[in-house]
């Protein structure tokens, strides 16, 4: 599912530990599906649940994400390396399942933050102060003052009304401004690809042989 995001508010929830795995986020026993969907109740499941992953769904008072008003937080706060470890896209989909569109975080697994954008959702690094600095204002309101991510202008804006900029790679930020998947992003290049298809078999007709 792609969907575009240009502007986003909501409520963060600050989740500032470091080196949060994919298995943290999505833990192996909650995988037990094909579906895209259907991930957010298995979201960090391990801390969400007193017997943590599993049948049981009794919820950990103290973690946030079952505190008001986190229930309905669309932006998380991360810390250094967050989603570091295997590959599992599975970890943006449950993210993406509970209502997340945005992470923002110091730094990010490879694989993942690439899977981010394959599924809408932003992944922006800033600096460890600026995260923490965001984290404080929120923790200060309760949670209650929202977070601005502003992806036309590549910026942060705290409850504040501080900005933070951010860098993007220009191919990610584009598909998320339009709403564009891999695929979609290639097919925009499709009379091109098929303009070279027809000067190639021109130059190579054995290779379309049939």
């Amino acid at each position: 599912m792609t969907t575009a995001l240009r502007v986003h508010t909501g409520i963060a929830a600050p989740l500032l530990r470091p080196n949060v795995d994919t298995d943290c986020i999505i833990p192996g026993p909650e995988l037990l599906q094909v579906a895209k969907t259907g991930f957010g109740d298995g979201l960090f499941a391990g801390w969400r649940y007193v017997k943590g992953a599993g049948a049981d769904r009794t919820e950990e008072p103290d973690f946030v994400l079952n505190r008001e008003p986190y229930r309905q937080a669309t932006i998380l706060l991360a810390g250094r390396n967050f989603a570091c470890g295997s590959s599992r896209e599975t970890a943006v989909w449950a993210l993406r399942d509970f209502g997340f569109r945005c992470v923002i975080a110091p730094s990010y697994g490879f694989i993942f933050y690439a899977s981010c954008f394959k599924n809408s959702v932003l992944a922006v690094e800033l600096p460890d102060a600026d995260v923490e600095t965001i984290a404080r204002q929120v923790e200060e309101s309760n949670g209650l003052a929202p977070v601005t991510v502003d992806l036309e202008r590549c910026r942060v804006i705290a409850p504040d009304g501080r900005e933070f900029p951010f860098a993007i790679a220009e191919n990610f930020r584009i598909a998320l401004l339009e709403g564009r998947d891999f695929i979609d992003s290639t097919l925009a290049f499709e009379d091109d690809i098929a303009a070279f298809e027809r000067r190639d078999r021109e130059r190579r007709p054995w290779i379309y042989a049939r």
